[in-house]
């Protein structure tokens, strides 16, 4: 829904790290987004809570070393987990050099993202479901592109009975994309100057 809203409204060029069930690495994702020279990267998940239906809404990832909660350090650990890359390869350097390198490059990238987030919750106040907290930080490496802005957005979690009827409904569906495409919007329009 979001990618055809995009694509009608010729807000941004849109392509997909994938577009069925298949697994990519979180490496894979976000270097697909840096050979595309992509200038926005949005990862969208659905979160789930296990046995802990209650927990429920949207939120909002950017990059951060430090977790924003202890939550964000768990979940970023079971996202970072799954993967079996060490981020960003930089050949012929070592793992410290290059931590450096991607930390200085990240700067602005990591300031654009923050923009980006901020714009999202801005946009979605009142249309979607957000958690308490839900704009968090956390070391993903899905959003470890130096050189892209990126988001992660968890769309609610599949645990919480209303929001995997939100998720599944047509009418969540349009929700989110018409908010995510006017946050997309805006965000290009502020980079543009405008």
């Amino acid at each position: 829904a979001l990618r055809d809203r995009l694509r009608e409204r010729g807000i941004a060029r849109v392509a997909l790290t994938r577009d069925d069930d298949r697994y990519l690495l979180h490496a894979e994702r976000y270097e697909i987004a840096r050979r595309l020279e992509a200038d926005l990267f949005l990862s969208i998940h659905a979160d789930s809570a296990g046995d802990i239906g209650e927990v429920t809404g949207a939120s909002i990832y950017t990059l951060s070393e430090r977790a924003s909660s202890q939550a964000a350090a768990i979940f970023a650990a079971r996202e970072n987990a799954s993967d079996t890359l060490n981020g960003v390869s930089l050949a012929g350097e070592s793992e410290s050099v290059g931590d450096i390198l991607i930390e200085l490059s990240q700067r602005r990238t990591q300031e654009q993202s923050t923009e980006f987030a901020e714009l999202i919750e801005r946009v979605g106040e009142g249309q979607l479901e957000f958690h308490p907290q839900a704009r968090r930080s956390a070391a993903l490496r899905v959003l470890r592109a130096p050189d892209t802005p990126s988001v992660l957005f968890e769309s609610g979690f599949i645990s919480n009975q209303d929001d995997a009827r939100r998720l599944a409904s047509e009418e969540g569906r349009a929700t989110f994309a018409e908010v995510m495409a006017n946050a997309i919007r805006l965000y290009f329009a502020r980079e543009a100057g405008e």
